[in-house]
C-alpha cells in the first residue's frame, strides 16, 4: 500500500491535476488549500478509488495555521507521508519595479517563498523519521530567467529554485529526494490571478499557441516520484513546443 502525498494548492490547476494523477496511481492524499468547497468536490470525484483522502483547509502564508493543520493529522497519517508537493503559488501584477504595489509583492513572497518554507518545515520531520521521502517544489521558468515586469515574481521563483538545491543538500543523508519542476507557459487560473480577474487579458496570454495544461505538470510529477529508489530527478524545465525561453513564444497569427 502506498503512503500519503501532501499537496498544497490542491483546489485548482496544477495541484488538482497532481492530486488526481497520484490518486489514480494508488497514493493516499492530503489535499490542502484555502477553498474547502473545492477540496470537498475533489474528494468526491475520487470516491471510486480505494484510497484515503484527508482535507486540510489552510493558508500557507500563515505559519501557525500550517503548523496546527499538520499537527492535527492522525499519527498514522503523519507517519506515512511519502511525498510533499509544494505547489501553492501565484503571480500578482506585472510592471516596472517603481510601479509595483507592495501588497502584491508581499502576497507573492508570502505564498511562493515563506509558505513553501512553513509547509516544508512542518512536514519534513515525518520524512526524516522514515529515512525516505520525496519533496517536489513547483517552481517556474521565471526561476531560471527574468523578464520585463516580472521582477518580484521572478525573484520569488528564483528563491524556490535555490531552496530546492539547498533542501537536497540538507536532506540527502536522510534518503529524501528533492525535485524542482519549472513550467513555462501553462493555461490555468494563473493569469486570471496575475491580472486580477481581467479575463480578456488573461486569455490573450495563451492565444496563438498550444500552452501547457495542468495535466502536463502532473505527468512530470508522477514521472519524478516513480523513479527507482536510487534515482532522483533533480530538475525538470518543461515548456510548450512553441516556447523557446521565458520571453520567446511563437504565436500563429
Amino acid at each position: 500500500m502506498k503512503g500519503y502525498a501532501f499537496i498544497t494548492g490542491a483546489s485548482a490547476g496544477f495541484g488538482e491535476a497532481i492530486a488526481e494523477t497520484l490518486a489514480n496511481e494508488g497514493y493516499n492524499l492530503i489535499i490542502a488549500a484555502r477553498r474547502t468547497e473545492r477540496l470537498e468536490a475533489l474528494k468526491s470525484r475520487l470516491n471510486h478509488l480505494s484510497i484515503d483522502v484527508q482535507i486540510v483547509t489552510m493558508d500557507v502564508r500563515n505559519e501557525a495555521e500550517v503548523t496546527t493543520a499538520v499537527a492535527s493529522l492522525a499519527e498514522n497519517v503523519q507517519n506515512h507521508i511519502e511525498i510533499l508537493v509544494n505547489n501553492a503559488g501565484l503571480a500578482v501584477g506585472r510592471g516596472p519595479i517603481d510601479q509595483g504595489i507592495s501588497d502584491d509583492w508581499e502576497r507573492m513572497i508570502d505564498t511562493n517563498v515563506k509558505g513553501l518554507l512553513y509547509v516544508t518545515k512542518a512536514v519534513v520531520p515525518f520524512l526524516k523519521m522514515q529515512k525516505h521521502g520525496h519533496i517536489v517544489n513547483i517552481a517556474s521558468i521565471a526561476g531560471k530567467e527574468v523578464y520585463p515586469g516580472g521582477n518580484v515574481y521572478c525573484a520569488s521563483k528564483h528563491a524556490v529554485d535555490a531552496l530546492s538545491r539547498s533542501m537536497r543538500i540538507d536532506l540527502v543523508s536522510y534518503g529524501i529526494k528533492v525535485t524542482n519542476i519549472a513550467p513555462g507557459a501553462a493555461e490555468t487560473e494563473f493569469s486570471i490571478v496575475r491580472f486580477k480577474g481581467d479575463q480578456s487579458t488573461a486569455d490573450s496570454v495563451y492565444e496563438g499557441f498550444d500552452a501547457l495544461q495542468a495535466q502536463d505538470i502532473a505527468d512530470s510529477v508522477l514521472f519524478a516520484v516513480t523513479r527507482p529508489a536510487h534515482v532522483n530527478i533533480s530538475d525538470i524545465t518543461i515548456m510548450p513546443t512553441a516556447q523557446a525561453s521565458a520571453t520567446i513564444l511563437h504565436k500563429e497569427a
